[in-house]
């Protein structure tokens, strides 16, 4: 097919596995779709199909017989609105309507009157109470059959609403009006709470839009005024005032203060925001005013690609819900077969009443719905995506959200992972001078400069409260390091062996540089005149909770091991650190043949790194976990991304899984279990209808209540 593109819309009405099941039959046969893939859960369909123009009215066109509305994606931030807007087609739940607003809300209601409205009349008109019975059936049975017959025409003929309309209609048939309108009605309070229940992980995942303000203040020829967050230019300036939200991902260009960025990354304590710094859209500043550059556009921030990338996520299927679905299909025509020999095959073989055996046959037809079956994996998986990203915890899809509960290795970058990224003042030795004139002396020569290590050493000199006098004649001499004069007298700052270009260092100076050598530190020596006047050691160090995230890996039955570039030592005595075995001097593919090589021995492999030069082994991994503060490649490339970047969070993505898949497992057993049970009554002749009902969507509700628990998972 030529000239195929990819489509997102979302749908409202759904909510469960039945409904997207019954989507993407409808939509499969429409001419020119080559592919469609729906999450009930997030509400979102993506279609592949032919570039026609007229594909969305022929898709409203298929749905809305079916109960079921279609709308181009919007911008996240515009979703909001999108639910406020009301279509009269949702399930009550999907949208920010109440219940009884909805349409299945009215119809349910409307049923229930006429139910009670049957019962008042069989009790003042005793001969008119089977026609009122009947009446009342009808006005919950109708819309239901019509979507029955509906989703047969699109491709899926036993669809639970054709189930409900066979038994009711045998039930009238054999005599059973009173139960018969009973049962139709329990249905509909059925579907209402299942759309209730499911309507949480959607509102879950709105919640996250809703973080970031509608106005923002804009700097404008020397005066701010107020527009709409979502035609913020990239490139604009913004001005937060303490309190406010910040409506744009940024850089802060003036001001310092700290930030509460918890609602974003999870981060329980506010971060300390400089002139340089990154910002995301929705989080909090808290003390002071800051100006910041927007770098994205509204539809492009943190929180717009969070939402997008969770619900993309919630359309790729895991191997259990691909499995469970496979199941269904099956299934559901097999329990038809069973639900007409239980029917037709005791009268006919045993002379067994033809009443009796109907009724069962018909109690197991609803019995056997697969709908508390079919939504068990994707709600628990949805749930816990959405808890996931509330947390900084992203992961693409439940395929990814299932084997991360299976990794037995974990191989982790160091610097930017493990380590901070960038290097610390780790060592001051004062030798001709004390350690306080050597770092004012030092950050005098490199004050202005923007190396990583200058900037380490004036962050130290002020976190020390360290003097930084200007200093004259200052330059950089390539490869070396950097001279200058100070109170007139020649400072020179840089490499050990430099140094010794100029001066003897003494074998107390030289020992001292070996050993913080051997510790993986660069030395910085400092000379006065033709003195050595210190040593300043400097090193990328763990990160805080390097040492707390590789113990937690360890405890979940995880062996960590260090893939780096650096050279071995730096690597081993990080490593020596963090209690972890190094690899050091690797180039990207030799980091990729040792994830194949784990692989190899049957090791299920997660490769942590920042999703750059760790591309080729976080490909070859079972799971590449992108470690990173909200950048394309940290959210874009790998299977999964910690958004705040700490190596804590890896742990508790494999946590987050092995929770979801126990949810799996617990639902699992509901939905089978109640259903075995209620199969053995009904054949037993111990109950009927009426509980048949209650067990389908008794069964479903409580399924989807459970998985909702894992919205508020945290470890």
């Amino acid at each position: 097919m030529s000239d195929v593109i990819e489509t997102r819309y979302r749908v409202t009405g759904m909510d469960c596995g039945s409904c997207a099941a019954k989507v993407q039959a409808a939509v499969s046969r429409l001419p020119g779709v080559a592919a469609v893939s729906v999450s009930a859960t997030a509400g979102t369909m993506t279609v592949t199909h032919a570039a026609a123009p007229a594909l969305l009215p022929t898709m409203k066109a298929s749905l809305s017989p079916l109960g079921y509305q279609v709308a181009p994606s919007d911008p996240p931030a515009d979703h909001a609105a999108e639910a406020e807007s009301g279509d009269g087609h949702d399930h009550g739940a999907t949208e920010d309507a109440p219940w009884w607003r909805t349409r299945k809300g009215t119809l349910t209601l409307a049923c229930g009157a006429a139910l009670a409205a049957a019962y008042a009349a069989g009790k003042l008109v005793p001969e008119a109470g089977w026609w009122a019975f009947l009446a009342a059936l009808a006005v919950g049975l109708v819309p239901i059959a019509r979507r029955a017959f509906a989703a047969a025409r699109t491709g899926t003929p036993f669809s639970i609403e054709m189930l409900m309309t066979i038994a009711a209609v045998g039930a009238v048939l054999i005599g059973a009006a009173e139960e018969a309108a009973m049962v139709v009605f329990l249905f509909l309070v059925g579907e209402l709470l299942e759309g209730v229940a499911a309507g949480r992980a959607r509102a879950s995942i709105r919640g996250l839009s809703a973080l970031v303000p509608k106005t923002a203040l804009v700097e404008r020829d020397g005066r701010t005024e107020e527009v709409l967050a979502e035609r913020l230019a990239v490139g604009s300036v913004i001005m937060v005032r303490p309190g406010d939200r910040i409506a744009a991902d940024g850089v802060v260009i003036d001001g310092d203060g700290a930030v509460d960025e918890s609602p974003v990354t999870g981060e329980s304590v506010p971060v300390r925001k400089s002139p340089g710094a990154t910002v995301f859209a929705g989080s909090i500043d808290t003390d002071a005013v800051l100006r910041v550059r927007v770098t994205a556009a509204a539809a492009d921030n943190t929180i717009a690609r969070v939402v997008r990338l969770v619900e993309e996520a919630q359309e790729a299927k895991a191997p259990t819900e691909r499995f469970i679905d496979r199941f269904a299909r099956w299934y559901t025509p097999a329990v038809v077969a069973v639900a007409a020999l239980v029917a037709v095959a005791p009268p006919l073989l045993a002379g067994a009443g033809w009443s009796e055996w109907i009724y069962k046959g018909l109690a197991l037809l609803l019995i056997g719905c697969p709908c508390a079956l079919v939504i068990s994996t994707p709600a628990a998986i949805a749930a816990a995506l959405s808890a996931g990203a509330r947390q900084g915890l992203l992961v693409k899809g439940g395929a990814v959200l299932e084997t991360l509960g299976k990794v037995t290795d974990a191989a982790l970058d160091k610097t930017g992972t493990l380590t901070e990224g960038k290097p610390r003042v780790t060592d001051l030795v004062g030798l001709a001078r004390t350690e306080r004139q050597l770092l004012s002396m030092a950050a005098a020569l490199e004050n202005g400069s923007n190396h990583p290590l200058a900037l380490a050493v004036l962050a130290r000199a002020k976190a020390d409260g360290a003097p930084t006098p200007p200093a004259a004649d200052v330059r950089a001499e390539p490869g070396k390091g950097v001279i200058g004069r100070l109170g007139g007298e020649a400072l020179f700052l840089g490499s050990a062996r430099s140094a010794a270009e100029r001066v003897p260092l003494g074998d107390d100076a030289a020992a001292r540089i070996a050993a913080f050598e051997r510790e993986g530190k660069t030395v910085a020596v400092l000379l006065a005149g033709d003195a050595v006047a210190g040593l300043i050691a400097m090193r990328d160090e763990p990160r805080p909770d390097a040492a707390t995230g590789i113990a937690a890996l360890k405890a979940a039955g995880i062996t960590p091991v260090m893939l780096t570039g650096d050279n071995p030592q730096t690597a081993a005595a990080i490593a020596g650190q963090l209690g972890i075995v190094a690899h050091g001097g690797l180039l990207p593919e030799d980091k990729q043949h040792l994830v194949r090589d784990l692989q190899a021995n049957g090791r299920t492999v997660a490769k942590i790194g920042d999703g750059i030069n760790d591309a080729p082994a976080l490909a070859a991994a079972d799971v590449g976990i992108a470690m990173g503060g909200g950048t394309d490649v940290a959210l874009e490339t790998a299977d999964a991304a910690v958004l705040h970047g700490r190596v804590m969070d890896v742990a508790r993505m494999v946590a987050l899984s092995r929770a979801a898949m126990r949810n799996i497992s617990q639902n699992i057993t509901i939905a089978l279990g109640l259903k075995a049970v209620f199969l053995i009554t009904t054949i037993l002749g111990i109950t009927g209808l009426w509980p048949a009902i209650l067990a389908d969507t008794g069964a479903t509700v409580l399924v989807t209540a459970n998985a909702m628990r894992l919205l508020a998972w945290k470890m």
